[in-house]
């Protein structure tokens, strides 16, 4: 194929970023990425659809896929999260296994290789959060990834990091640049993603909500957005209407979201908006309701409506959308 269009030394990479919940892909993304473009809180299972986060070094474009936390469910909504991680591993070059190093290691990779229950072609075994740990750079980890290759065989290599104090960064990144293949970008018009602002949109009022709602309730959260257009004049600075529904499971968790006057809400509302802006470029009318619908989670229209597609083993139930 010429690159009629193109530099002749472009090549690209497409890299699946795996593991199990909270282990560190999004932080990981967003470094090597140089802005927040993914979802990040301290709980698990913040992310829930994979997604291309798209970066270039040089002539290198390096497309990384951010997947969910694979893990142990039986529970319709859980059943299509793994299978949107299962996904993430289709026609890449080269998957990124994290593992955390302040957790045994061999039970990690086993227990994640049971739960993908499919052979994983080229991998390499990111030991991730080291500034937990005193030296973790100088650990005898050879013997270690010996053994990860005996239940993985096609393990190549492993580095350790840590997305917050930068270890190894510049390191993991020179080896994608390395591994990319000749050939022309995917992304020629400076995308980030291959999802919009729609989708984003959604993303940071589930944020939001995550980071300020307590204890299980964030689980049972879903945001759908309803309406997102620009009301800018041609030559006018940018200004956006959103309006989006925040679901709930019941209705105390309705009172919950709302909060005393609406200071809850109003909160979720204020954060969603500041990030929003900082990705639009322009002004953001945000409008935000919460909605009671119940069991969404195991609601099949709403789940295709917030990107989550049938699994292989879905229930096979659909109830009224309403």
């Amino acid at each position: 194929m010429l690159l009629t269009d193109q530099h002749p030394n472009n090549k690209s990479i497409m890299v699946s970023v795996l593991g199990a919940p909270n282990v560190g892909k999004s932080s990981m993304i967003n470094y090597l990425m140089g802005l927040d473009l993914s979802v990040v809180t301290k709980k698990p299972q913040t992310t829930r659809n994979k997604f291309h986060c798209v970066f270039t070094v040089d002539h290198a474009e390096i497309v990384l896929v951010d997947t969910p936390g694979l893990h142990k469910s039986s529970v319709e909504f859980n059943k299509r999260l793994n299978e949107q991680a299962r996904e993430g591993t289709e026609g890449v070059d080269v998957n990124l296994l994290l593992i955390d190093l302040t957790r045994e290691i061999l039970a990690q990779v086993k227990d994640f290789l049971q739960l993908m229950d499919k052979e994983l072609d080229r991998t390499w075994i990111i030991f991730t959060k080291a500034d937990r740990i005193e030296n973790a750079v100088e650990l005898p980890l050879t013997l270690v990834f010996d053994s990860i290759k005996e239940v993985l065989p096609k393990a190549e290599k492993f580095f350790v990091i840590s997305s917050k104090a930068g270890t190894n960064m510049h390191v993991l990144t020179g080896a994608l640049c390395d591994a990319a293949i000749p050939g022309p970008h995917l992304y020629l018009d400076g995308s980030v993603s291959n999802k919009n602002e729609r989708f984003f949109a959604s993303e940071y009022i589930r944020e939001q909500a995550f980071e300020l709602l307590k204890d299980e309730l964030p689980y049972e959260v879903a945001i759908l957005i309803e309406e997102f257009k620009d009301l800018s004049d041609k030559g006018k600075p940018r200004e956006s209407h959103i309006s989006a529904s925040i679901l709930v499971n019941r209705p105390s968790q309705r009172a919950i979201v709302v909060g005393t006057k609406g200071t809850m809400i109003k909160e979720i509302g204020t954060r969603s908006r500041l990030k929003i802006e900082a990705m639009t470029g322009g002004k953001v009318h945000l409008n935000l309701h919460v909605k009671v619908s119940p069991k969404w989670f195991k609601n099949n229209y709403v789940l295709e409506e917030i990107g989550l597609p049938r699994a292989h083993n879905s229930a096979r139930v659909w109830r009224n959308k309403s």
